[in-house]
């Protein structure tokens, strides 16, 4: 047998190697898409022989499967041998780091939040900030999670990000490097206090395993203190757990009702998730508060309580992130990761944003009832001010001041304690909605 003859051999091997994993009925339903392999096995077979270097075919038939999934969506991926090792160890809830939860928006690496109290929350970054290289890596091609190994490492070992930001027209600009030395990350997960008028107040910073225990204990502390009213704060909180989502809802929904379901092109996968039992906190008047960096499980929450018509939900629309994963083992040690299904809130409203799609903008993410609109940059210093406090063994946290205005949570609290009228606030809403719109096209026209 000649070279030519071997190497087509081998990339034929490779190809039905690859649809035998992945496509099990493949063989049984081979049709005009399956057919277009030929192309796939000629290029193989050319690039065997012709490129100007010497080419290994397991590579070149891993870099095709990672090409098919990538095809898909931002969440599904292949996985080698070492990150599905990897994948399968990551169970710890502890782990050396800087503090940002992150997702890849427009191709791009993003900060969804930094957390409180951590190495990127003390330097400064921000919300929607782009990393761009990590240790002089470029990580614009790389997937998410390659992205987050390289972030990770031994706490008070020092890691470089390149990183841009938005001005103030919009554009990103790349900002000096920034050294961050990597610490064990353990964030807080829920920050409760007191307002004027007894209303109380829960940040909830995302959705970990005790998510549910602590909203418990600070819901019983404000009520020991004579809350007649709740702000339930998922700004910048990029979700979590899908039980703590569930948990939550169910502090404040009647027994029975729909907090979110999935469905897939599947029968089995569709999923039903309600409530059972008596709720702790039925009749507590509640607003819950949103934005872009709101995703994941903090929009099976919002719009839970939104289409059960148990809260008011106000601020902005939300990420758009609510979809299902599995992952399944391949052969040779590696491991495939494949949105199988979608949320969609109690009336039937997908959560999942297309990205890609340009033309549905519209569909997905929680549209709140009373939209505030507030700089990102603006309200990300709301959040910032936690990185006052003060933690010392044995001793209660130092609380900060607050001093940030923040129009969303006034809006609320005005909405809870009766000073305007949820109809009143959406009037308003839509009229600031539409000055801005006349100051933009003023703005378009003295551009052009």
């Amino acid at each position: 047998m000649n070279r030519k003859k071997l190497n087509k051999l081998v990339a034929w091997s490779a190809v039905l190697f690859f649809i035998g994993t992945l496509f099990p009925y493949a063989y049984g339903a081979v049709d005009g898409s399956l057919r277009k392999l030929r192309t796939l096995v000629d290029v193989l077979e050319f690039v065997k022989e012709n490129y100007v270097e010497a080419t290994d075919t397991d590579q070149l038939v891993s870099g095709a499967i990672k090409g098919v999934v990538e095809e898909l969506d931002d969440f599904s991926s292949y996985l080698d041998p070492k990150d599905y090792k990897e994948l399968k160890n990551d169970t710890k809830g502890e782990f050396g780091g800087v503090g940002m939860r992150l997702q890849k928006v427009d191709g791009f690496i993003t900060v969804m939040t930094p957390m409180p109290g951590t190495p990127a929350f003390k330097a400064g970054i921000m919300p929607q900030d782009r990393i761009l290289f990590v240790d002089d890596k470029d990580v614009s091609d790389l997937k998410l999670d390659e992205a987050v190994a390289l972030m990770r490492g031994k706490a008070g070992s020092k890691v470089k990000f390149t990183i841009s930001r938005k001005n103030k027209d919009g554009e990103y600009e790349k900002l000096p490097d920034i050294t961050l030395k990597r610490d064990i990350i353990v964030p807080e997960v829920v920050y409760h206090r007191m307002l004027p008028n007894q209303v109380g107040y829960i940040y909830l910073v995302d959705f970990s395993g005790h998510s549910s225990d602590e909203m418990k204990k600070a819901l019983a502390d404000l009520s020991k203190q004579g809350m007649k009213s709740l702000v339930l704060d998922l700004r910048f909180n990029p979700g979590g757990l899908l039980t703590g989502a569930v948990d939550i809802a169910k502090l404040f929904l009647p027994d029975g009702k729909m907090i979110v379901y999935t469905q897939g092109r599947k029968p089995e996968y569709y999923q039903e998730y309600k409530t059972s039992g008596d709720p702790l906190y039925p009749d507590i008047p509640l607003a819950v508060l949103i934005n872009q960096g709101s995703a994941s499980a903090s929009e099976i929450v919002s719009g839970a309580l939104q289409d059960n018509h148990r809260a008011v939900i106000v601020g902005q629309r939300s990420f758009g992130k609510a979809s299902v994963q599995q992952v399944m083992p391949l052969s040779g040690g590696a491991g495939l990761r494949l949105t199988i299904a979608k949320y969609y809130t109690p009336s039937g409203k997908l959560i999942q944003r297309n990205y890609r799609d340009k033309t549905k903008a519209e569909e997905g993410g929680i549209f709140p009832d009373v939209e505030v609109e507030f700089a990102p940059e603006e309200e990300a210093k709301v959040f910032m001010q936690y990185n006052d406090i003060v933690y010392t063994p044995g001793k209660a946290a130092k609380q900060p001041e607050f001093k940030v205005k923040d129009p969303v949570l006034e809006q609320a609290v005005e909405i809870l304690t009766g000073k305007i009228s949820l109809e009143e606030a959406q009037a308003k809403a839509k009229q600031a909605r539409q000055e801005k719109e006349k100051t933009e096209k003023k703005d378009d026209k003295k551009a052009k």
